[in-house]
């Protein structure tokens, strides 16, 4: 029975965050209390909790981590200053006369938003208040039309500059250390966020052409599904291409700026994500948009996620802690190892879990918490740490996904109007979450469409 002590541990927490607690004070609170349980039965020494001071301070001077209020900044700053709103507009009077022309402006949109906010819930929610009346005003199918705003607002997940990418790639460094160390390698290699920023670029660019590809193909297989824009209601676009040049270029000059300094080696993730924030803040200010008032909500925003991300962070190295001392990691390990199938049925596995996880954990929770258990394990049978980060970016946009607890379903559901039904919108994410399995499924299949650019770049 006491081996059995950090599932039980796990299935705590699970249970405690569905009775609707706080994340950051369910994993810490838990964990302690198994901890003081544990150590009057004698099954846990308390020693492990003296390491927390040294981790809690690891997590403080920890640089890498200074880019996640630096890219929230960015994002809610590019938010305020209705960039989506112009794209959105000009991009629709330039495809709109083609069948699904206007789905595919909402992904090319949502695709740009998502780089550059990196947070589901405020890209879904922005195109959803965005484009979600003007889709249906156009007699879109509701369902089509919810499927393209959750898929396009999920893209966060996987194009950088991406939040997770930064804290997956800060976890799995970590990680990759840890497993070499234990193969007895006393000189590991190292992995940055750069590394995963760029092996997430070929990815995440192939997953939006596939999803242009179903609109086009939809557009000429069922059109009356995904109309398009009459030619009265369209306008001109402003000059076509000149319009959609001038209103694309700004944010695409920015996040070329931030991706280019990392991959041309001028910065670090952390120096980018402030080249990031400074130029959110000048096309802001080229859009008359940046007013006290405005840098106040703003710095108001990225102080809220901020805090959110860390406070959960050092709940997770408490709950890290305690699992471990009970053992929970040579268990894990152990587990992995016997399963049939070798590193491929290991990380079936921990691919399904983690997907699973996703239903009722974000992607920070999971993140911190079944990452580092899980990595080490994983990378010590081989794997490469970038495939392997992109193929977990890509398994939790999945699972953001899929009804019925997709996390991207409910936050589309709290601004959709009345007459577009929850069974509408899980019926239109479908083809997209088919989409993102034969993505994982190619990435799977050739591990270079994620290892080949960085080793060209960055090696």
């Amino acid at each position: 029975m006491a081996e059995l002590l950090p599932l039980w541990l796990f299935v705590a927490v699970c249970v405690v965050l569905l009775l609707g607690y706080p994340v950051a004070f369910a994993l810490g609170g838990t964990a302690l209390l198994f901890a003081f349980l544990g150590t009057l039965g004698g099954y846990f020494d308390s020693a492990f909790l003296a390491a927390l001071p040294n981790r809690l301070y690891g997590i403080m001077i920890n640089e890498t981590l200074i880019a996640v209020p630096l890219f929230v900044f960015m994002g809610v700053m590019l938010e305020r200053s209705k960039i989506a709103e112009n794209l959105l507009d000009t991009m629709a009077a330039l495809f709109g006369k083609m069948h699904g022309g206007l789905g595919i402006s909402v992904t090319l949109v949502g695709m740009l938003l998502a780089a550059s906010t990196g947070i589901v819930g405020a890209t879904v929610v922005t195109m959803g208040l965005l484009s979600l009346p003007t889709m249906l005003r156009r007699n879109y199918d509701p369902a089509v039309a919810t499927g393209i705003i959750c898929a396009s607002g999920t893209l966060g997940q996987i194009i950088p500059p991406s939040i997770i990418l930064v804290l997956l790639g800060d976890v799995l460094s970590s990680a990759y250390q840890q497993a070499q160390l234990d193969m007895g390698v006393w000189s590991p290699e190292t992995l940055s966020v750069g590394d995963l920023f760029v092996g997430a670029l070929i990815p995440g660019l192939l997953l939006v052409l596939l999803y242009i590809l179903y609109l086009l193909v939809l557009g000429m297989v069922r059109p009356q599904r995904v109309p398009a824009i009459p030619e009265q209601e369209r306008g001109d676009g402003g000059n076509g291409w000149f319009a959609v040049a001038k209103a694309l270029l700004p944010p695409l000059l920015l996040i070329v700026a931030v991706l280019g300094s990392i991959l041309g080696g001028f910065a670090t993730p952390t120096e980018a994500a402030s080249v990031g924030a400074i130029g959110a803040m000048l096309l802001a200010a080229t859009r008359h948009k940046l007013n006290r008032e405005t840098l106040r909500e703003v710095t108001l925003e990225t102080t809220k996620v901020t805090s959110m991300v860390f406070m959960i962070l050092i709940g997770a190295s408490l709950f890290s802690l305690v699992f471990r001392g009970f053992g929970g990691d040579v268990l894990i390990e152990e587990f992995l190892k016997e399963l049939p199938g070798g590193v491929a049925g290991a990380v079936i596995i921990v691919m399904l879990v983690m997907f699973l996880l996703g239903f009722i954990l974000d992607f920070i929770e999971i993140t911190f918490v079944v990452v580092p258990i899980v990595g080490p394990i994983l990378l010590a049978m081989g794997l490469d740490p970038i495939w392997l980060g992109v193929m977990i970016a890509l398994n939790l946009q999945t699972s953001f996904l899929t009804p019925p607890f997709g996390f991207a379903l409910f936050y589309l559901r709290g601004v959709a109007p009345p007459q577009v039904t929850t069974a509408m919108i899980y019926r239109g994410v479908i083809p997209f979450i088919m989409i993102q399995l034969l993505m994982l499924g190619m990435l799977a299949l050739w591990p270079q469409l994620a290892t080949w650019l960085p080793h060209q770049i960055l090696k």
